[in-house]
């Protein structure tokens, strides 16, 4: 988990320096690349075994702290009385969707792993 960990760091790095570039407006648009760089450092982290546990745990928290940021962010436009930025709302969206995903392979890791110990377990 700890490569995934360190990809979808790098993509996430990509897209806020990207949106930022692209805008030249805002820092906010480097939120992204922010989430990206703590998610490629519990990566690398995570590579050493004791520390792996709880390395993917923090990574699997920045998941859910970049989908709920980039779901009320999303939200938030979408009932604001103001016109729709698309560069800032399709960031949002991709942030979402990417810790989404992340944060999905997460929990299938974290489920995989305890089935794994578990099995492990019960042999004599």
């Amino acid at each position: 988990m700890a490569p995934i960990a360190i990809v979808f760091g790098l993509i996430l790095i990509v897209l806020g320096v990207g949106g930022y570039l692209a805008t030249m407006t805002s820092f906010t648009a480097l939120i992204p690349a922010v989430l990206g760089l703590i998610l490629l450092g519990l990566g690398m982290l995570a590579r050493q075994e004791k520390m792996r546990m709880h390395a993917m745990h923090g990574a699997a928290l920045i998941g859910l702290i970049g989908l709920l940021g980039g779901a009320a962010m999303i939200v938030r436009a979408l009932l604001s009385d103001s016109a729709i930025r698309p560069v800032s709302f399709g960031m949002n969206i991709a942030m979402a969707v990417l810790c989404a995903v992340f944060l999905g392979l997460c929990v299938k890791s974290f489920i995989d792993a305890r089935r794994r110990r578990r099995g492990e377990a019960t042999k004599p």
